[in-house]
């Protein structure tokens, strides 16, 4: 089991940074290890910056004017905050002074313990923060190294310069602990147990031979396991019929059970091989289809894409030409204009006068668009973007909008009354034709005085012939002949009679004008005097209506003169308005040009100065490095030195003392201690070897063995045979065979 404890540190709800920053504008205020600042001069630059900062001026906005662009009407107001974000307990002085006297002291009393360092100028000496480039230098041991150079020794976290009598840290408000074991959740027992049981002696229970049937290999069971059972049954049944092995009459009878019985558990394993068989195939086909269908599939999007690009090249190609070709009528309707290529001066009169010109209505090709930002106009509703909106709002629509209800228009009757203004059209109409005639009648050509023109003589026709018509052709002729003036007085009879139906009204009117009785004349003069008073009645009525109309009109035509001089006057302030906004957004854009360049250019300055600093931390850094190899190489190779000479010392002592044992035993030793010394490098030198190569054999022939066993394993049974039966014939297999007996 393994046990994790993680804690974790509540912030405020204020803690989210709103986006990255490089640094915040008191961090060398706050900044104890991520922020150092070496020189007095950047302190005072960095308080500086930090009082002309941006982050305590807010923005307030203007009500009046909070949807305004107009510089001389801002939206809103700088303010400049009172309240000052750094506490009044926080040091703002430089505390480069009381490190330096910090470093100082460590340094001083790293020679002299008698001096001690105050608390108020330690530090924790962590290998994070501003300290970290402190713990990349080769650490000085006096002894051999048994740890790479390049590994970083990191101190404890603890202060070295606390008191001893330290209290117990603070124990963390918040704590979270997980304890995790060496099981997970899919590694418990999640399938049905067995118990356990007895079994009652003398007695075999059905259930037992289901033991081997688990949770989802056989259980929960179906068909398949049901046909097993049942067959399990019979074949009980069929082992309880059989003949005891004793009775020695009935084992051809035993025999013979048994041989169908195997006939028959032959013929159920075949089919569930078929089976099984079968179901394979299905499994093949639906893959097989799939696999054509996603093959099909891909072709079909492959093709898809490939005329979708072709259709949009053709569409592209066909725009292209249509657009030059209209390019091109234009040019040429331009150059039509003015075929004798003469310059005329632009007249601004008449393009102000003409609401068509460039003026009022500039061409987008030109880069002017006057309904830009027009979509915001369009309705956007889901009962004009659906078919199913569009239904629901038909319904909702009454019956007279979907339903028009269009009468045909009467006939108009004519009573043969000619208006006023007809008649008096005609009378001009032939007042006009009348001059126009006695125009063209005084109106003579006079003849040329000079000019004569000489006339050619006609040439004359050639004679004609005629042929001599046939027998009967004359009389066919003038069959035909007769025939036409009986269809075209026809036709003219017709025609007379359409305009006399055409004209009844009028030939009626005149017969009553002219052949009528007087009382029959009183009551079309009771009529006359009718029909005038209506006249007169209605002339009035139009009269009525023509002054309401002009009224109407007049009102009309000053509240659109008074509409069209406000939007003029509107149209001329919102340009002047756009022009003064270009104005001033070329100021600002020059504005910050001129700033990013002033910033660039401190920027290189900070820079430089950086440089200078870091390359003569390098130096410096470099000259202590090189004193410290220096004084490195001289200490190692005293060291080296010294234990050289000791180690020579020690083996020329342990030498000497050696040569003197060997020396005595020589002088003492006789035959058969020799022969023992002997005895005791062949038993310890020759006799293990000879082991070693009798073990190194037993393993090759074991090997063998099992190879062979795998080869039969893996080819079949009629491979096998053949292949182990020329195996075993081979000269090498022999030899192996006897090596073995061997």
């Amino acid at each position: 089991m393994s046990v994790t404890a993680t804690q974790t540190v509540q912030h405020g709800a204020g803690g989210g940074s709103l986006g990255y920053r490089p640094h915040r504008v008191h961090d060398y205020l706050y900044g104890k290890y991520l922020y150092s600042i070496y020189v007095e001069k950047d302190h005072a630059r960095a308080s500086f910056r930090a009082h002309a900062s941006l982050d305590r001026v807010k923005k307030v906005p203007e009500y009046k004017a909070m949807f305004s662009n107009l510089p001389h009407h801002p939206r809103y107001t700088l303010r400049l905050e009172a309240t000052d974000p750094v506490p009044v307990f926080i040091d703002r002085r430089w505390r480069g002074r009381v490190e330096q006297r910090r470093e100082a002291l460590q340094q001083i009393a790293a020679y002299n313990p008698a001096i001690k360092i105050q608390d108020s100028i330690c530090d924790h000496p962590d290998v994070s923060g501003k300290n970290f480039y402190k713990y990349f230098k080769r650490p000085l041991i006096p002894f051999s190294q048994h740890i790479p150079p390049e590994v970083v020794l990191a101190i404890p976290k603890a202060d070295p310069f606390a008191p001893p009598d330290g209290g117990r840290p603070a124990t963390p408000l918040v704590r979270t602990v997980a304890v995790q074991t060496d099981y997970r959740e899919s590694e418990a027992q999640t399938d049905p147990c067995t118990l356990e049981y007895v079994i009652r002696p003398g007695s075999a229970p059905e259930l037992l031979t289901l033991a081997t049937l688990t949770w989802g290999q056989g259980l929960p069971s179906g068909v398949a396991e049901v046909e097993m059972i049942e067959r399990a049954r019979v074949k009980r049944a069929w082992e309880a019929t059989l003949p005891p092995l004793n009775d020695l009459s009935q084992l051809d009878k035993r025999r013979r059970m048994m041989d169908e019985m195997e006939r028959q558990e032959w013929a159920i394993r075949e089919a569930e091989i078929e089976r099984l068989q079968e179901a394979r195939l299905e499994v093949l086909k639906k893959l097989l289809k799939q696999r054509e269908d996603k093959q099909q599939e891909t072709n079909t999007k492959r093709l898809d894409n490939l005329w979708s690009k072709h259709q949009h090249k053709k569409e592209e190609k066909i725009m292209r030409i249509r657009n030059n070709h209209i390019k091109a009528i234009r040019k040429l309707t331009g150059k039509m204009k003015n075929v004798q290529g003469k310059l005329e001066r632009r007249d601004f009169i008449k393009e102000y006068a003409d609401y068509g010109s460039q003026t009022y209505a500039p061409l987008s090709r030109i880069g002017f668009f006057p309904d830009r930002n027009s979509e915001r106009c369009v309705v956007k509703s889901r009962f004009l973007s659906s078919f199913e909106g569009l239904l629901e709002l038909e319904s909702s629509l009454p019956d007279f909008v979907t339903q028009p209800r269009i009468k045909a228009p009467k006939p108009k009757t004519n009573t043969g009354f000619i208006k006023r203004a007809a008649r008096r059209e005609l009378e001009l109409s032939e007042i006009h034709q009348a001059l126009k005639d006695e125009k063209t009648k005084g109106e003579e050509k006079k003849p040329l005085r000079f000019l004569q023109k000489i006339e050619k003589p006609i040439p004359r026709p050639t004679t004609p012939t005629i042929r001599a018509p046939p027998e009967g052709e004359e009389e066919k002729e003038l069959a035909v002949i007769y025939l036409q003036k009986l269809l075209r007085g026809r036709a003219i009879q017709n025609m007379m009679f359409e305009g006399k139906e055409k004209r009844l009204e009028l030939i009626q009117e005149l017969r009553t004008t002219h052949a009528l009785q007087e009382d029959k004349q009183l009551l079309k003069k009771a009529e006359k005097q009718v029909t005038l008073a209506l006249q007169r009645q209605r002339d009035m009525h139009q009269h009525k209506l023509s002054v309401i109309e002009s009224h109407q009109s007049n009102l009309e035509g000053g509240i659109l003169a008074d509409m069209f001089d406000f939007l003029s006057k509107e149209l001329v302030r919102l340009q002047e308005e756009r022009r003064i906004h270009a104005f001033a957004m070329l100021a600002e854009r020059d504005r910050r040009i001129r700033e990013a360049e002033e910033s660039g250019r401190r920027q290189v300055e900070e820079r430089r100065r950086r440089e200078e600093d870091e390359i003569f931390r390098q130096v410096v850094q470099v000259h202590q490095e090189s004193v410290e190899s220096y004084l490195e190489d001289i200490i190692l190779g005293t060291i080296e030195k010294t234990a050289d000479e000791q180690a020579r010392d020690e083996i020329h002592k342990v030498a000497e003392e050696v040569n003197h044992i060997a020396y005595e035993m020589e002088k003492t030793r006789t035959h058969l201690q020799s022969e023992e010394i002997v005895a005791e490098l062949v038993y310890s030198f020759l006799i293990p070897e000879v082991q070693k190569i009798t073990v190194r054999d037993r393993v090759r022939q074991s090997q063998r063995k099992h190879l062979l066993a795998a080869h039969r394993i893996v080819h079949a049974a009629t491979e096998t045979s053949q292949g182990v039966t020329e195996r075993l014939d081979s000269p090498a297999t022999m030899s192996l065979h006897d090596h073995l007996g061997g």
